[in-house]
């Protein structure tokens, strides 16, 4: 536990409820409001901004422990209530943030950066709040609260990190999936890593109902980002974004939509560095959604007036994929107080743009993608003029989409017209054929 330092749930809406980090509650508990950390800003403006720059500095130099994490190297800002003991870590976070020049000059946007944040253990950002939320439940067993497992309903990835970082832990994990949803290679993640793996009969929304149900009348931990546990995780994505830049601020982050809790996180990152005078001022934020699945991109354009969610379509951006996003209203507050926009993107549009992205060394998953195709889509109206400086959030890694990948280049995407197809050239074991191969590409 750091010394000197406190944070605490409190109710989102803006009602008087606060609650301890150890207390099992996911919603106010008088107007059914989701809850969010809170922390005791005046002790954290007790070191000056260059102090905290210091300080972070000083810990992304360790080799082991806690401090060798992006997310645990911020521990007074994150949880201060969780003791070096009890944090469980699989070296989450510090991520590449990948100057994206040849893509940004295809573009006509030539300072574009992809934060890769699916160059993590479990290969998407959910490692960097899962890594926070699994660390307080140690916590709260070593101090003696019943909490026998943890559970959540995923498209994939959420469900490939809670598993991974409960085996850490020891602690027994379910994880709720729709079957035949999600990639093989998200499935055999929660697999292999001992959790107890439900495949339903259902999409994303019925799971998320249904494990709501399960835990708040069983005495199972909820693990889904309406837990703001997670946020605080996620949230140092944006201290690592200006730590990357030399503590400058970019003029736009990108960042595909489904839950949208990591719309909120991004956005706390940013407000927490901004009021204690690590940044002077803010980015502007897109949230990009699938047309499959673009409850928010609805809601805005009605100026947000009201929200209505939906039956989610089918999408090759399978992890968001969501129509009844929890976090909506979180979302909702970030991009309004960010002077936020939100885009949609095509099924076709987002293939081209990972297809255009990975011609710059990238391997972009779907979700990527559709952030990719709102960026390009947002250029070409100059609402993202030619000198801005722009951080794409790249989510997961594009390895956990084999299929898609594999299915672009040898034109096996239903409805997609694969324009930028790449198959290889198969030929006989034979040199005039394979000079000629070479010579009808790259010339010679």
């Amino acid at each position: 536990m750091k010394a000197g330092y406190r944070a605490w749930f409190q109710c989102f809406a803006g009602c008087d409820e606060t609650y301890e980090l150890d207390e099992v509650v996911y919603r106010c508990r008088r107007c059914d409001s989701l809850l969010e950390v809170r922390h005791d800003v005046d002790a954290l403006a007790r070191r000056s901004p260059q102090e905290w720059k210091a300080l972070f500095a000083e810990r992304r130099q360790a080799a082991s422990g806690p401090f060798s994490s992006g997310v645990w190297d911020k521990w007074e800002w994150v949880c201060p209530r969780v003791e070096e003991a009890n944090i469980v870590t699989l070296g989450e976070g510090g991520t590449p943030l990948v100057h994206a020049e040849g893509f940004g000059r295809r573009i006509g946007v030539p300072e574009v950066h992809v934060k890769l944040c699916g160059n993590a253990h479990t290969g998407s950002f959910k490692d960097l709040g899962m890594t926070v939320l699994v660390s307080m439940v140690k916590q709260m067993r070593a101090e003696g609260k019943d909490v026998p497992a943890v559970a959540c309903a995923s498209t994939g990835d959420t469900s490939a990190a809670l598993a991974a970082y409960c085996a850490r832990a020891g602690i027994p994990c379910v994880v709720f999936l729709p079957r035949g949803k999600i990639t093989p290679a998200q499935l055999v993640q929660p697999v292999a890593n001992g959790a107890l793996t439900l495949a339903l009969d259902a999409d994303f929304d019925g799971c998320m109902r249904l494990v709501q149900e399960v835990t708040g009348r069983q005495n199972i931990y909820l693990a889904n980002s309406m837990n703001s546990l997670r946020i605080e995780g996620q949230k140092t994505v944006s201290v690592e974004i200006c730590q990357q830049l030399g503590w400058q601020v970019p003029d736009w982050v990108v960042i595909p939509g489904g839950n949208l809790g990591n719309v909120s996180a991004l956005g706390l990152g940013f407000e927490m560095m901004h009021g204690l005078g690590l940044i002077d001022r803010l980015p502007r934020i897109c949230c990009a959604q699938s047309t499959q699945a673009n409850p928010l991109y609805m809601s805005y354009l009605k100026d947000f007036e009201r929200f209505e969610p939906q039956a989610a379509r089918r999408t090759l951006a399978t992890a968001i994929q969501i129509g009844n996003p929890v976090s909506i209203y979180k979302a909702i507050r970030t991009l309004k107080s960010f002077g936020g926009v939100v885009e949609q993107a095509s099924e076709q549009e987002l293939a081209d743009a990972c297809a255009l992205a990975d011609l710059d060394g990238l391997f972009t998953c779907p979700q990527t993608g559709v952030a990719l195709a709102s960026l390009i889509k947002l250029a070409r109206r100059g609402d993202i003029a030619r000198d801005d400086r722009v951080v794409v959030i790249s989510t997961a890694h594009g390895l956990k989409f084999p299929q898609f990948k594999t299915d672009y280049h040898w034109g096996g995407l239903s409805g997609i017209e694969s324009r930028r197809a790449n198959p290889p050239v198969e030929l006989p074991a034979d040199y005039d054929a394979v000079v000629g191969a070479i010579v009808e590409r790259i010339g010679g």
